[in-house]
């Protein structure tokens, strides 16, 4: 019996001690892959890494990871003619990495995730300088909100032979992905102090597109749609680059 206790003391401090070595070792991994991608993307602040499975040390014998989570928050995008577009609580979930030994290079099979992006941020792309849409009437978009049921609305501001009008004109839009643009257009047309606007003239202003592109890895927009604070994203990619 003094045998068998011994045993099994030996058995749990072994376990323990494997356990302690194989969490600091996914913490230096992890924090290894964060930096290598902080360098990669230029990123103003580190990633959160998380390198999920139990035990970790057996998956870096097989040379791949099961499941990696990637988070970053204000990464910045490349959006319409070149600009910038703030892109925030970017997060990914990685499956598949296969990596170099030190961790130089890691590269995910498949990539699923969600982001957002702030309907302050969407408007820079919005027609905000006044146009003129008919004889005597200009018109620009000023604000955009939650519609309610994945719609976004639409504020334009009109201004109707020199007089602006008292309230915004708001329209209902839907939003779609293709490609790597969010679109938005008005699902119905505005109309300004009684004012016929012709519809390519009064689209001109209501409807408008974001390009979003050189997200992370190289992973791509999926789908969009309306939410309260703006835009919800989910992207999806393959061989998406970690590191290297």
């Amino acid at each position: 019996m003094r045998a068998l206790r011994i045993f099994l003391i030996v058995v749990i401090v072994l376990g323990g001690l494997f356990v302690l070595a194989d969490r600091l070792a996914v913490g230096f991994a992890e924090d290894e892959v964060a930096g290598k991608l902080q360098t990669r993307e230029n990123l103003a602040e580190t990633p959160d890494v998380s390198i999920k499975g139990f035990p970790f040390l057996t998956q870096v014998a097989s040379g791949a990871l099961d499941d990696v989570e990637v988070g970053m928050t204000g990464f910045e995008a490349t959006g319409t003619d070149g600009k910038s577009i703030r892109i925030d609580d970017l997060k990914a979930n990685m499956q598949g990495v296969e990596f170099s030994g030190d961790y130089s290079s890691a590269t995910a099979a498949t990539a699923t995730g969600t982001a957002s992006v702030s309907y302050a941020e969407l408007l820079k792309t919005a027609k905000s300088e006044p146009t003129q849409v008919a004889p005597g009437v200009t018109a620009s978009v000023v604000g955009l909100s939650d519609g309610g049921n994945g719609k976004i609305k639409v504020a334009v501001e009109a201004t109707v032979l020199g007089t602006k009008l008292p309230e915004p004109v708001t329209v209902l839009s839907s939003v779609t992905a293709q490609g790597d643009t969010v679109r938005v257009k008005a699902d119905t047309l505005p109309s300004f102090g009684g004012t016929t606007i012709a519809e390519s003239r009064a689209r001109a202003i209501t409807d408008f597109e974001q390009k979003i592109d050189g997200l992370p890895g190289g992973i791509q927009l999926d789908k969009v749609q309306a939410a309260k604070d703006g835009v919800e994203i989910t992207v999806k990619g393959s061989n998406v680059r970690l590191a290297g």
